[in-house]
C-alpha cells in the first residue's frame, strides 16, 4: 500500500510539473517584453532563473506535503544510488516510474487543452538534434551534471534554503541552455515520454535510448560518485561512559 500511495503522489506531482513547464517560457517572454529587455539574452536567462527558483520552491513544498513525492524519475534514482533513500527499492521504482510516465502524458495533454492554438503550434517538447548516440551521451552527461549539482547543493551547499533553491535553478537553467542544441534537453524521462506520446513517437527506440537510458545512467553514476567519493562523513559516535 505504501508503494501505491507513493506512486500516486509521484503521478500527481509529475502531472503538475509537466503541465507547468511550457508556461516558464511564456512567462519569461511576457515579463521580458513588459520590462523591455526581450532583446537581451542574459536578461531572459535571469528572469527564467527566478521563475525556476519559485517553481522549485513551490513543488518542494507540495512534494513534502505528498510524503516526499518526486516529479522526475532520475531524482529518485539519484538518491537511491547515493544511498540516501533507505526505504526505496528497485521494486518501488518499478511501480513509481510508470506512474510518472503516465502522469507526463496527462500533464502534456492538459497543457495543450488550455493553451491557445498559436502557442500550441510552437510546443513540441524535447527533440533530438544530433545523431542517436550523441543524443544519449548528451542526456546522460546533462543528467549527471544536474543530479550531481542537486546532491552537492543539498548536502554540501549553503544552509539557507532560498540560496539552495537559487543554486539549483541556476544549475538547471545553465544545463538546459547547454543542452538545447543536442536533445532539447529533457533530463526528465517522464516529461520526454509525455511529449513523445502526444506526438506519436513513444514506441521509438530514440525515446528510450536517448531520453530514458541516457538520463538513468547519468543519474546512477552521479549517485554512486557522490556516495563513494563526496558524501559527508557520518558524525562520530559518542562512546558511553562507564
Amino acid at each position: 500500500m505504501g508503494v501505491i500511495k507513493a506512486a500516486m503522489g509521484d503521478a500527481l506531482l509529475t502531472s503538475m510539473w509537466v503541465f507547468s513547464m511550457p508556461f516558464l517560457r511564456i512567462f519569461t517572454v511576457k515579463i521580458a517584453t513588459f520590462l523591455g529587455v526581450q532583446s537581451i539574452p542574459l536578461a531572459a536567462l535571469f528572469i527564467t532563473t527566478i521563475l525556476v527558483t519559485c517553481k522549485v520552491f513551490t513543488f518542494s513544498v507540495i512534494g513534502d506535503a505528498l510524503g516526499g513525492a518526486s516529479f522526475n524519475p532520475t531524482a529518485s534514482l539519484t538518491f537511491f544510488a547515493a544511498g540516501l533513500k533507505k526505504n526505496a527499492s528497485l521494486l518501488s521504482m518499478a511501480v513509481r516510474f510508470p506512474a510518472q510516465a503516465a502522469a507526463g502524458v496527462a500533464g502534456v495533454r492538459a497543457t495543450l487543452q488550455v493553451l491557445p492554438l498559436e502557442i500550441k503550434k510552437t510546443l513540441k517538447g524535447p527533440s533530438l538534434k544530433v545523431d542517436l548516440h550523441t543524443g544519449a551521451i548528451a542526456e546522460g552527461v546533462l543528467t549527471f551534471g544536474l543530479s550531481m549539482a542537486l546532491l552537492l547543493i543539498l548536502f554540501r551547499g549553503p544552509k539557507n534554503m532560498l540560496i539552495k533553491l537559487w543554486f539549483m535553478a541556476v544549475a538547471t537553467v545553465g544545463l538546459v541552455t547547454l543542452g538545447g542544441k543536442y536533445t532539447g534537453p529533457s533530463m526528465n524521462p517522464a516529461n520526454a515520454f509525455g511529449w513523445a506520446y502526444v506526438n506519436n513517437w513513444h514506441n521509438s527506440w530514440e525515446l528510450y535510448y536517448v531520453y530514458w537510458i541516457g538520463p538513468m545512467v547519468g543519474a546512477t553514476l552521479a549517485g554512486w560518485t557522490f556516495r563513494f567519493l563526496l558524501a559527508p562523513a557520518p558524525p562520530p559516535s559518542k562512546e558511553k561512559k562507564a
